[in-house]
Protein backbone atom coordinates (compact mmCIF):
# COMPACT_ATOMS: atom_id res chain seq x y z
CA UNK A 1 0.00 0.00 0.00
CA UNK A 2 1.30 3.64 -0.33
CA UNK A 3 2.71 4.91 2.89
CA UNK A 4 0.69 7.66 3.31
CA UNK A 5 -3.64 6.66 2.11
CA UNK A 6 -6.89 8.28 1.86
CA UNK A 7 -9.33 8.28 4.91
CA UNK A 8 -12.77 8.89 3.20
CA UNK A 9 -14.29 10.29 6.57
CA UNK A 10 -14.76 13.84 4.82
CA UNK A 11 -14.61 13.36 1.23
CA UNK A 12 -17.31 14.99 -1.01
CA UNK A 13 -15.89 15.42 -4.35
CA UNK A 14 -14.58 12.48 -6.58
CA UNK A 15 -12.30 14.59 -8.53
CA UNK A 16 -9.97 14.73 -4.99
CA UNK A 17 -10.41 10.81 -5.07
CA UNK A 18 -9.30 10.98 -8.32
CA UNK A 19 -6.15 13.75 -7.79
CA UNK A 20 -5.13 10.64 -5.03
CA UNK A 21 -4.66 8.18 -7.63
CA UNK A 22 -2.92 10.02 -10.03
CA UNK A 23 -0.13 11.11 -7.28
CA UNK A 24 0.00 7.69 -6.32
CA UNK A 25 -2.16 6.70 -3.12
CA UNK A 26 -3.52 3.37 -3.86
CA UNK A 27 -5.00 2.32 -0.65
CA UNK A 28 -8.68 3.96 0.44
CA UNK A 29 -10.82 3.48 3.54
CA UNK A 30 -14.32 4.51 4.00
CA UNK A 31 -17.71 3.58 6.00
CA UNK A 32 -21.56 3.45 5.25
CA UNK A 33 -21.94 5.38 8.40
CA UNK A 34 -19.47 8.49 6.93
CA UNK A 35 -22.97 9.87 6.44
CA UNK A 36 -22.58 13.29 6.07
CA UNK A 37 -20.54 12.69 2.52
CA UNK A 38 -21.71 9.96 1.43
CA UNK A 39 -18.26 8.77 1.35
CA UNK A 40 -18.72 5.47 0.02
CA UNK A 41 -20.66 6.77 -3.43
CA UNK A 42 -17.97 9.07 -3.71
CA UNK A 43 -14.76 6.81 -3.36
CA UNK A 44 -16.56 4.10 -5.37
CA UNK A 45 -17.51 6.44 -8.30
CA UNK A 46 -14.14 8.10 -8.64
CA UNK A 47 -12.44 4.80 -8.66
CA UNK A 48 -14.45 2.33 -10.41
CA UNK A 49 -11.96 3.32 -13.40
CA UNK A 50 -8.90 2.52 -11.64
CA UNK A 51 -10.55 -0.51 -9.51
CA UNK A 52 -7.22 -2.74 -10.69
CA UNK A 53 -4.75 -0.35 -9.07
CA UNK A 54 -6.01 0.21 -5.83
CA UNK A 55 -6.77 -1.36 -2.44
CA UNK A 56 -10.82 -0.50 -0.91
CA UNK A 57 -11.43 -1.02 2.49
CA UNK A 58 -14.57 -0.25 4.64
CA UNK A 59 -16.65 -1.71 7.94
CA UNK A 60 -19.38 -3.75 8.83
CA UNK A 61 -21.90 -0.72 9.42
CA UNK A 62 -24.53 0.93 7.98
CA UNK A 63 -25.73 4.33 7.23
CA UNK A 64 -27.00 4.61 11.22
CA UNK A 65 -23.66 3.40 12.56
CA UNK A 66 -21.86 0.30 13.59
CA UNK A 67 -23.45 -3.15 13.03
CA UNK A 68 -23.83 -4.91 16.37
CA UNK A 69 -22.50 -7.87 17.37
CA UNK A 70 -25.91 -9.42 18.19
CA UNK A 71 -27.01 -9.22 14.56
CA UNK A 72 -27.95 -12.50 12.64
CA UNK A 73 -25.52 -13.55 10.28
CA UNK A 74 -27.23 -13.88 7.07
CA UNK A 75 -28.28 -16.65 5.16
CA UNK A 76 -26.33 -17.27 1.53
CA UNK A 77 -29.77 -16.72 -0.24
CA UNK A 78 -31.30 -14.00 2.04
CA UNK A 79 -28.66 -12.00 3.47
CA UNK A 80 -28.98 -9.27 5.56
CA UNK A 81 -29.06 -5.51 4.27
CA UNK A 82 -26.88 -4.49 7.37
CA UNK A 83 -23.97 -6.96 6.70
CA UNK A 84 -23.64 -6.61 3.26
CA UNK A 85 -24.54 -2.87 3.15
CA UNK A 86 -20.42 -1.96 2.40
CA UNK A 87 -20.21 -4.54 -0.55
CA UNK A 88 -23.61 -3.33 -2.49
CA UNK A 89 -21.94 -1.19 -4.62
CA UNK A 90 -18.63 -2.25 -5.17
CA UNK A 91 -16.32 -5.39 -3.83
CA UNK A 92 -14.20 -4.69 -1.06
CA UNK A 93 -10.22 -5.64 0.02
CA UNK A 94 -10.42 -5.46 2.96
CA UNK A 95 -13.64 -5.52 5.45
CA UNK A 96 -13.31 -4.05 8.88
CA UNK A 97 -14.66 -5.06 12.52
CA UNK A 98 -15.00 -1.43 13.58
CA UNK A 99 -14.49 0.09 16.81
CA UNK A 100 -13.65 -3.14 18.46
CA UNK A 101 -13.82 -2.49 22.32
CA UNK A 102 -13.69 -5.58 23.66
CA UNK A 103 -12.68 -9.13 22.84
CA UNK A 104 -15.89 -10.73 22.64
CA UNK A 105 -16.79 -7.72 19.83
CA UNK A 106 -13.46 -8.96 18.57
CA UNK A 107 -14.44 -12.50 18.17
CA UNK A 108 -18.43 -12.59 17.83
CA UNK A 109 -19.58 -15.20 15.73
CA UNK A 110 -21.74 -12.59 13.63
CA UNK A 111 -19.36 -10.81 11.72
CA UNK A 112 -16.76 -13.90 11.16
CA UNK A 113 -19.88 -16.09 9.93
CA UNK A 114 -20.58 -12.87 7.73
CA UNK A 115 -17.40 -12.26 6.23
CA UNK A 116 -16.82 -15.82 5.68
CA UNK A 117 -19.97 -15.82 3.49
CA UNK A 118 -18.63 -12.71 1.88
CA UNK A 119 -15.76 -13.67 0.95
CA UNK A 120 -17.38 -17.29 -1.05
CA UNK A 121 -19.44 -14.78 -2.57
CA UNK A 122 -16.07 -12.64 -4.18
CA UNK A 123 -17.41 -9.79 -2.57
CA UNK A 124 -14.10 -8.77 -0.07
CA UNK A 125 -11.16 -10.52 -0.13
CA UNK A 126 -9.48 -10.10 3.84
CA UNK A 127 -11.23 -9.61 7.40
CA UNK A 128 -9.63 -6.36 9.39
CA UNK A 129 -10.23 -5.17 13.07
CA UNK A 130 -9.97 -1.50 14.05
CA UNK A 131 -9.54 0.25 17.62
CA UNK A 132 -8.91 3.08 19.64
CA UNK A 133 -10.46 1.77 22.93
CA UNK A 134 -8.81 1.61 26.31
CA UNK A 135 -8.27 -1.87 25.72
CA UNK A 136 -6.70 -1.27 22.62
CA UNK A 137 -3.22 -3.37 23.11
CA UNK A 138 -5.37 -6.24 24.54
CA UNK A 139 -7.40 -6.64 21.27
CA UNK A 140 -4.61 -6.35 19.25
CA UNK A 141 -2.73 -8.76 20.73
CA UNK A 142 -5.75 -10.87 21.10
CA UNK A 143 -6.29 -9.80 17.24
CA UNK A 144 -3.02 -10.97 16.05
CA UNK A 145 -2.76 -14.41 18.25
CA UNK A 146 -6.19 -15.62 16.93
CA UNK A 147 -5.24 -15.84 13.58
CA UNK A 148 -8.47 -14.37 12.24
CA UNK A 149 -6.81 -11.26 10.54
CA UNK A 150 -4.95 -10.36 7.84
CA UNK A 151 -5.00 -6.38 9.06
CA UNK A 152 -5.18 -3.88 11.69
CA UNK A 153 -6.55 -0.86 11.34
CA UNK A 154 -4.81 1.15 15.20
CA UNK A 155 -5.15 4.19 16.36
CA UNK A 156 -1.16 5.21 16.72
CA UNK A 157 0.91 8.13 17.56
CA UNK A 158 3.85 9.62 18.95
CA UNK A 159 4.76 8.79 22.53
CA UNK A 160 1.46 6.16 23.05
CA UNK A 161 0.85 2.76 23.52
CA UNK A 162 4.48 1.12 23.60
CA UNK A 163 3.37 -2.51 23.80
CA UNK A 164 2.21 -1.67 20.40
CA UNK A 165 5.62 -2.07 19.04
CA UNK A 166 5.70 -5.40 20.35
CA UNK A 167 2.36 -6.21 19.06
CA UNK A 168 2.96 -4.96 15.55
CA UNK A 169 6.25 -6.76 14.76
CA UNK A 170 4.25 -9.56 15.78
CA UNK A 171 1.58 -9.21 13.58
CA UNK A 172 3.84 -8.59 10.61
CA UNK A 173 6.09 -11.66 11.53
CA UNK A 174 2.52 -13.46 10.86
CA UNK A 175 1.67 -11.59 7.58
CA UNK A 176 -0.78 -9.22 9.04
CA UNK A 177 -0.80 -5.90 7.51
CA UNK A 178 -0.65 -2.97 9.99
CA UNK A 179 -2.54 0.73 9.20
CA UNK A 180 -2.15 3.46 11.68
CA UNK A 181 -4.92 6.09 12.42
CA UNK A 182 -5.44 8.60 14.72
CA UNK A 183 -1.51 9.79 13.68
CA UNK A 184 -2.08 13.43 13.66
CA UNK A 185 -2.85 13.26 17.56
CA UNK A 186 -6.14 15.73 17.61
CA UNK A 187 -4.81 18.09 14.93
CA UNK A 188 -5.48 20.87 17.19
CA UNK A 189 -5.61 24.04 14.92
CA UNK A 190 -5.41 26.49 18.32
CA UNK A 191 -1.76 25.38 17.95
CA UNK A 192 -1.10 24.13 14.40
CA UNK A 193 -0.74 27.75 13.42
CA UNK A 194 2.60 28.06 14.84
CA UNK A 195 3.39 24.74 12.53
CA UNK A 196 2.10 26.31 8.63
CA UNK A 197 5.32 25.80 6.44
CA UNK A 198 4.10 23.17 4.16
CA UNK A 199 7.67 21.91 4.01
CA UNK A 200 8.24 21.50 8.01
CA UNK A 201 4.09 20.65 8.57
CA UNK A 202 3.54 18.94 12.07
CA UNK A 203 1.66 16.52 9.91
CA UNK A 204 4.64 15.45 7.84
CA UNK A 205 6.82 14.84 10.98
CA UNK A 206 3.72 13.14 12.79
CA UNK A 207 3.75 10.94 9.80
CA UNK A 208 7.53 10.51 9.02
CA UNK A 209 7.63 8.94 13.47
CA UNK A 210 4.88 6.98 12.46
CA UNK A 211 6.27 5.72 9.45
CA UNK A 212 9.52 5.37 10.91
CA UNK A 213 8.60 1.72 11.94
CA UNK A 214 8.92 -0.62 9.83
CA UNK A 215 6.25 -3.35 11.24
CA UNK A 216 3.81 -0.17 9.86
CA UNK A 217 2.88 -1.11 6.08
CA UNK A 218 1.12 2.57 5.84
CA UNK A 219 -1.01 5.21 7.68
CA UNK A 220 -4.45 6.71 7.25
CA UNK A 221 -5.58 10.58 7.06
CA UNK A 222 -8.67 12.20 6.39
CA UNK A 223 -8.48 13.73 3.28
CA UNK A 224 -11.06 16.12 1.73
CA UNK A 225 -9.19 18.65 -0.57
CA UNK A 226 -6.18 18.64 -2.90
CA UNK A 227 -4.09 20.95 -0.35
CA UNK A 228 -4.18 18.40 1.72
CA UNK A 229 -2.90 15.83 -0.34
CA UNK A 230 -0.19 18.21 -1.50
CA UNK A 231 0.70 18.84 2.55
CA UNK A 232 0.41 15.51 3.38
CA UNK A 233 2.55 13.60 0.54
CA UNK A 234 5.62 15.99 1.36
CA UNK A 235 6.25 13.18 4.43
CA UNK A 236 5.80 10.31 1.64
CA UNK A 237 9.19 8.07 1.72
CA UNK A 238 10.92 10.44 3.89
CA UNK A 239 12.78 9.60 6.60
CA UNK A 240 12.92 11.04 10.18
CA UNK A 241 14.87 13.31 11.51
CA UNK A 242 16.00 14.84 14.79
CA UNK A 243 14.06 18.16 14.18
CA UNK A 244 10.44 16.36 13.11
CA UNK A 245 10.93 15.11 16.81
CA UNK A 246 11.54 18.08 18.42
CA UNK A 247 8.45 19.91 16.70
CA UNK A 248 6.55 17.10 18.07
CA UNK A 249 7.74 17.12 21.45
CA UNK A 250 6.52 20.90 21.43
CA UNK A 251 3.52 19.97 20.29
CA UNK A 252 2.78 17.23 23.29
CA UNK A 253 3.86 20.20 25.68
CA UNK A 254 1.00 22.74 23.91
CA UNK A 255 -1.76 20.11 24.23
CA UNK A 256 -0.65 17.75 27.55
CA UNK A 257 -3.64 19.46 29.28
CA UNK A 258 -6.33 19.57 26.42
CA UNK A 259 -5.72 16.25 24.25
CA UNK A 260 -7.55 12.96 25.62
CA UNK A 261 -5.95 10.33 24.58
CA UNK A 262 -6.97 7.50 22.92
CA UNK A 263 -6.68 4.08 24.52
CA UNK A 264 -6.44 6.03 28.20
CA UNK A 265 -9.77 6.05 29.86
CA UNK A 266 -8.69 6.16 33.07
CA UNK A 267 -11.34 8.60 34.17
CA UNK A 268 -14.07 6.81 32.70
CA UNK A 269 -14.50 4.40 35.62
CA UNK A 270 -14.90 7.37 38.01
CA UNK A 271 -17.86 9.11 35.99
CA UNK A 272 -21.39 8.25 38.02
CA UNK A 273 -23.43 8.47 35.59
CA UNK A 274 -21.34 6.35 32.77
CA UNK A 275 -20.48 9.41 30.18
CA UNK A 276 -18.51 8.11 27.75
CA UNK A 277 -15.92 10.80 28.45
CA UNK A 278 -13.40 9.60 25.71
CA UNK A 279 -16.08 9.67 23.09
CA UNK A 280 -17.47 12.81 23.40
CA UNK A 281 -14.02 14.47 23.28
CA UNK A 282 -13.44 12.35 20.19
CA UNK A 283 -16.88 14.18 19.02
CA UNK A 284 -15.74 17.50 19.63
CA UNK A 285 -12.52 16.83 17.74
CA UNK A 286 -14.89 16.13 14.64
CA UNK A 287 -16.56 18.99 14.97
CA UNK A 288 -13.20 21.61 16.52
CA UNK A 289 -10.33 20.17 14.20
CA UNK A 290 -11.99 18.55 11.63
CA UNK A 291 -14.64 20.44 10.53
CA UNK A 292 -17.18 17.55 10.73
CA UNK A 293 -20.04 19.30 12.85
CA UNK A 294 -22.69 17.46 11.51
CA UNK A 295 -21.43 13.84 11.85
CA UNK A 296 -20.38 15.03 15.49
CA UNK A 297 -23.60 16.01 16.65
CA UNK A 298 -25.28 13.18 15.24
CA UNK A 299 -23.14 10.64 17.20
CA UNK A 300 -23.41 12.66 20.50
CA UNK A 301 -27.41 12.90 19.68
CA UNK A 302 -27.26 8.68 19.36
CA UNK A 303 -26.08 9.08 23.23
CA UNK A 304 -28.66 8.23 25.77
CA UNK A 305 -29.42 11.63 27.40
CA UNK A 306 -28.30 10.13 30.92
CA UNK A 307 -24.91 9.93 29.23
CA UNK A 308 -24.43 13.13 27.78
CA UNK A 309 -22.22 15.71 29.10
CA UNK A 310 -25.53 17.82 30.43
CA UNK A 311 -24.94 14.82 33.73
CA UNK A 312 -21.92 16.73 34.43
CA UNK A 313 -23.70 19.95 35.62
CA UNK A 314 -23.33 19.91 39.14
CA UNK A 315 -21.18 16.80 39.51
CA UNK A 316 -17.67 17.34 41.86
CA UNK A 317 -16.33 15.71 38.83
CA UNK A 318 -14.37 12.69 40.50
CA UNK A 319 -12.91 12.26 36.72
CA UNK A 320 -10.47 14.66 36.81
CA UNK A 321 -8.92 13.72 39.85
CA UNK A 322 -8.08 10.18 38.00
CA UNK A 323 -6.99 11.71 34.93
CA UNK A 324 -3.05 11.34 34.29
CA UNK A 325 -3.15 14.48 32.62
CA UNK A 326 -4.74 16.96 34.30
CA UNK A 327 -7.41 17.61 31.94
CA UNK A 328 -9.82 20.31 32.73
CA UNK A 329 -12.87 17.33 31.91
CA UNK A 330 -15.69 19.34 33.71
CA UNK A 331 -15.62 22.21 32.15
CA UNK A 332 -14.96 20.85 28.55
CA UNK A 333 -17.98 18.26 28.37
CA UNK A 334 -20.17 21.28 29.63
CA UNK A 335 -18.46 23.18 26.36
CA UNK A 336 -18.76 20.58 24.44
CA UNK A 337 -22.82 19.48 25.40
CA UNK A 338 -23.32 23.50 24.01
CA UNK A 339 -21.06 22.55 21.21
CA UNK A 340 -22.59 19.40 20.29
CA UNK A 341 -26.24 19.85 20.64
CA UNK A 342 -28.13 20.21 17.06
Amino acid sequence: MSDISFGGAGISDPDVVTRAVERGVNYFDTSPDYSQTGSEQVIGKALKPHRDKVFIASKFCTGAGHLPRTRRCPTSSRRSKAACNVCKRINLDVCIIHECNTLDRLMAPTFHEAFDRLKEQGKVRFLGVSSHTPNLEEVMRHAVDSGRFQMMLVAYNFNNWPDLTTIFHDAKQRGVGVVAMKTLKGAKASVLKNFDDPTRAFSQAAFKWVLSNPDVSGLVVSISNENQIDEYLYASGTPLKTADVALLRHYDELVTHEYCRPGCGACLDHCPYGVPVDDIFRYAMYAENYGRVGEARTRYAALAAERQASQCLGCPAPCEAACPFDIKIHDRLLGFDRLLRA
